[in-house]
């Protein structure tokens, strides 16, 4: 059978827009993509810092909203500057900002593209702390990573899981999960090794998750 009959009778405008389509269909495979890049902080299983210092606009916003904890200095800023191009932010923004500050908020700076400071990001709940200097930022950045990384990597992992399930499920949903998730996950020797460090009065050592190539290849 010739295929090529099926195209009989076909215009060059019926040609235009199957073209037009498999290059929209191709921009919309790009964004995803670029969506992963950023998604992926958010699903690792390890928390994610942000030390933000200066500019933090557009694809940066998106960046620090998939983050677990953001830090800044004072002379931060921040802008969603994709309306001042005439976009609508597609890589997390939108999605991530309203569980983050209040959705009114979020509206008017997503409208607006206004820059915001590093108070007002204090103020409205997206930044934890901010900081005099770079210096100090980065100071308790890696010491609230150190303290975080003495403790159980597997309930570290099952905290940030349980965070994010119960972002887009009913209270109900989410306590069953963590139900689940810590019967299947069975945190039995981190506990003992806690417990033991507790009384020994020295930092525990735990073992580390396996990594997911490792796990695979065995």
């Amino acid at each position: 059978m010739d295929l090529a009959n099926f195209s009989e009778g076909e215009t060059k405008k019926d040609s235009l827009k199957a073209n037009l389509g498999r290059k929209n269909e191709a921009s919309y495979r790009v964004t995803r993509d670029l969506q992963y890049t950023i998604s992926c902080l958010e699903k690792a299983r390890m928390p994610v810092i942000a030390a933000i210092q200066g500019a933090c606009i557009g694809g940066g916003v998106d960046m620090v909203s998939a983050c677990d904890i953001r830090y800044a200095t004072n002379d931060a800023f921040f802008c969603i500057q994709e309306i001042n191009i005439g976009l609508a932010a597609d890589v997390g923004t939108l999605q991530r900002l309203p569980h983050l500050m209040p959705e009114g908020v979020v509206r008017e700076l997503a409208f607006t593209g206004r820059r915001f400071s590093a108070k007002e990001a204090l103020e409205y709940g997206l930044v934890n702390s901010v900081f005099d200097s770079q210096n100090d930022m980065i100071d308790h950045a890696e010491s609230v990573a150190t303290e975080i990384a003495n403790k159980s990597p597997l309930a570290i992992s099952g905290i940030k899981e349980v965070i994010n399930y119960n972002r887009d499920h009913s209270i109900e949903e989410s306590l069953n999960y963590v139900a689940l998730w810590n019967t299947a996950m069975n945190f039995t020797d981190d506990m003992k090794e806690a417990f033991k460090s507790q009384l020994e009065e020295k930092d525990p050592q735990f073992e580390k998750i396996l990594k997911k190539k490792k796990y695979l290849e065995d």
